[in-house]
């Protein structure tokens, strides 16, 4: 009688971002009896094997930013040969700002298993302890380093109402909160996380002017900027768009369809405008 064999999967694994004790049980098992270690940096897994006292029987390979695309076609096929692949960043979750999407996307267009042992994550814990709104939030990654790109996305997330999250290198943050300061103005709240988990961790809280004041000192260490949404706009007012109604109306639309056309492009009460508009003929 013929063994059926046991199809392969992928398993992206969260890593501690500082505390090894942070390590689940699920990702030292996957340790111990994965087939093959996708590793962003092969030595620091090695480190982090050794610091939680795992033997890792498995192959190891690399897999990071400069080789991911080229590593795809080989990890997919040892997956129909039925591997395990365990892939793990340096710190954190996979394809969160690591290498890991182009895998999965792949993954899932070949029909292969893909799966995830969860675990510590900068963003979150970063979001938790900054002591802004959590029920909303943007994971923005890292800005572009380049001045004019930057403030090109920071513009088109000047009216961005969610609680903002971002990466950025110690020796860039003073520029990137000058940044956020000029594009959201010196008021708006935010929050800097320094080496989550870690002994020295740190989470400065205030204005992006008195952010900017700590980031021009001297910072080290793993960085996370939580920075509060934009406040909400005044709610339109069926009185400010009774102009776009009699415009439509001059141009041949009936009263009653130009209203409903308005009404539901601006978001305002349809009642309330046809009232709005007749309180102006009047």
């Amino acid at each position: 009688m013929e063994t059926q064999e046991t199809p392969g999967q992928i398993v992206l694994a969260a890593t501690p971002i500082g505390n090894l004790s942070d390590a689940s049980p699920r990702l030292i098992e996957l340790m111990k009896s994965a087939d093959i270690v996708a590793a962003e940096d092969t030595r620091r897994f090695l480190h982090l094997a050794t610091g939680l006292g795992v033997r890792v029987p498995g192959r190891l390979i690399s897999y990071h930013e400069h080789n991911e695309t080229h590593r795809l076609t080989e990890l997919l096929e040892l997956v129909a040969g039925g591997a395990t692949i365990l892939v793990v960043s340096d710190a954190g979750m996979p394809a969160v700002s690591d290498p890991g999407f182009k895998l999965v996307e792949a993954a899932v267009a070949a029909g292969v298993t893909v799966t995830a042992v969860p675990g510590p994550s900068a963003v979150l814990t970063a979001l938790a302890l900054s002591g802004l709104p959590t029920d909303r939030f943007t994971f923005e990654g890292f800005l572009p380093r380049k001045a004019g790109e930057r403030t090109k996305r920071l513009q088109d997330l000047a009216t961005e109402q969610r609680t903002m999250v971002f990466f950025e290198a110690p020796h860039r943050l003073d520029a990137m909160i000058r940044a956020l300061r000029d594009a959201f103005g010196p008021e708006r709240k935010g929050a800097i996380a320094r080496e989550l988990t870690k002994m020295y961790e740190e989470v400065i809280r205030g204005n992006l002017d008195e952010l900017l004041v700590w980031a021009e000192g001297e910072v080290r260490g793993e960085i996370a900027v939580v920075i509060a949404g934009a406040p909400a706009g005044e709610p339109a007012r069926a009185t400010d768009h009774v102009a776009q109604v009699q415009q439509l109306v001059s141009e041949g639309l009936r009263l009653k369809e130009a209203v409903a056309a308005v009404a539901e492009t601006e978001r305002v009460s349809k009642r309330e405008l046809y009232a709005a508009v007749l309180e102006a003929r009047a």
